[in-house]
């Protein structure tokens, strides 16, 4: 082989060894290798990125957001209310305050403090408390005139539109709580007092007497009572405000009860109208059995003639009945309606009722929205009968069914021959009131320095002064 023939063999090898060389080194580099190393990578991806997404993520996320919702929520929950209410009543404190931890344990956050004022006193007491800081939330109120100073002082809310529990009342009733000259209603009523004769038992009973049905025979068992000892009439003629009650349990059938009422309201007669004067007459002519010394004997000093077995008969009203029960729990009583007198315009027996009064929210109170709610209340059939059992009076509402039997003879006479009360119904818009006028006649006639015809006119003078008729 020639030299020139031999270097070209031996560059054509030494080529061919190194594209050897170098097809070997690109197969150890090319992707074509990956497979030899499956475990690796993917082993890696899964034990990392996957461990590192359900353990961080939603460890934080549950638990960070609905941790700051709980203790944000409680900062809109409000301070917890008390509410203080009004009333005349002092002898039913230990009652209302039971019907009121009833509300209270369905109205977390709100307690009712119950705070009674002496009956006498409290219209003032509540005048003054009305006018700034300090006064109740929600107060009792006096009804038909008794409300109107205080409606047209502007010192209640008006409930109409926002008590829907009114609704559950007669438009009767409700004139009650109604102010005379905007027609708006200012409270929920509570209750409805009816006036009637008690008596007692058991003296009764001693003496072979039952409850009258004429007048003859409610004048013979006042003789026969009297005779036995006993004082046939416990009236309080010191307390004037008892006497047009007395009046209107003898005299309402004598006047003529509705009768008379429309009438007079649409000045068809007045009260010097013979028959009112005859039906003043009747108190004076019962007089003799009556205590001695009656115009000195207090509204209480009666009461205690009563319990205490002196006094056989008691004229009051259907509020007398948790007294009786609590003062003399044993005592056996009946009560019934005080037969009509000769040439009465009414040939029955009356019984003279009124709506007593209702609760109304104070004007001024830092918390009406809660007390709007608690007379709303007031005004279900659950507060009407506890209402009826523990302060034992007759509820507005027909659901309430009383147990007590001297309440169910009142709700029954009540329900039969029902009449208004007249002076505290119709003539206690103005001053003077009827009720003061002819108390205060009543107890000047019984004194002997008024007749019956001059307490009638003294009547009819005062209310003239505001009174006008609404002609038919």
């Amino acid at each position: 082989m020639s030299k020139k023939i031999y270097v070209i063999t031996l560059l054509t090898l030494l080529l061919l060894t190194m594209a050897l060389v170098g097809c070997s080194q690109q197969e150890a580099m090319s992707p074509t290798s990956a497979p030899s190393q499956p475990t690796e990578a993917p082993a890696m991806e899964a034990t990392e990125a996957p461990a590192m997404e359900p353990t961080e993520a939603p460890a934080v996320e549950p638990t960070e957001a609905p941790a700051m919702e709980p203790t944000e929520a409680p900062e809109e929950v409000k301070e917890p209310v008390t509410l203080t209410v009004w009333s005349w009543r002092t002898e039913d404190e230990k009652a209302y305050n039971e019907i009121f931890a009833v509300y209270e344990a369905e109205h977390p956050g709100v307690k009712v403090e119950f705070v009674p004022f002496v009956a006498t006193d409290y219209n003032n007491i509540l005048a003054t408390g009305l006018t700034g800081e300090g006064g109740p939330d929600v107060v009792q109120l006096r009804a038909y005139g008794g409300v109107q100073p205080l409606i047209e002082a502007g010192q209640l809310v008006p409930l109409d539109g926002k008590v829907k529990t009114l609704e559950n009342f007669t438009p009767g009733i409700l004139k009650g709580a109604m102010g005379i000259k905007d027609g708006h209603i200012y409270g929920v009523p509570f209750g409805i007092q009816v006036v009637a004769a008690y008596y007692n038992k058991g003296i009764f009973n001693e003496l072979g007497l039952s409850e009258p049905e004429t007048w003859d025979d409610f004048i013979n068992i006042l003789e026969a009572t009297g005779k036995a000892g006993y004082i046939p009439l416990a009236v309080p003629a010191k307390d004037t405000w008892m006497l047009p009650i007395v009046h209107d349990a003898v005299g309402a059938p004598r006047y003529g009860g509705p009768e008379f009422e429309k009438k007079v309201l649409a000045g068809e007669t007045d009260f010097t109208d013979p028959n009112y004067v005859a039906s003043i007459q009747l108190v004076k002519d019962l007089q003799p059995y009556m205590p001695e010394n009656v115009v000195g004997v207090g509204y209480q000093d009666a009461r205690t003639l009563f319990i205490t077995e002196q006094a056989a008969i008691f004229i009051g009203g259907s509020f007398e009945v948790g007294f009786w029960r609590d003062q003399a729990p044993d005592l056996d009583l009946g009560v019934f309606r005080v037969p009509p007198p000769p040439d009465s315009v009414h040939n029955g027996p009356l019984a003279p009722g009124w709506m007593d009064g209702s609760y109304g929210v104070n004007a001024n109170s830092d918390a009406k929205e809660e007390a709007i709610k608690l007379v709303e209340w007031m005004g279900t059939p659950e507060f009407a009968q506890m209402f009826t059992e523990k302060i034992k009076q007759l509820s507005p509402l027909p659901s309430a069914k009383p147990t007590d039997p001297l309440l169910q003879m009142f709700a029954q006479f009540y329900a039969e021959t029902p009449t208004p009360y007249l002076m505290l119904v119709d003539f206690r818009y103005g001053d003077p009131s009827g009720s003061t006028l002819l108390g205060d006649g009543l107890q000047k006639m019984l004194l002997g320095d008024m007749t019956a015809e001059e307490v009638a006119q003294s009547v009819q003078e005062g209310v003239s002064q505001w009174f006008k008729p609404q002609k038919q």
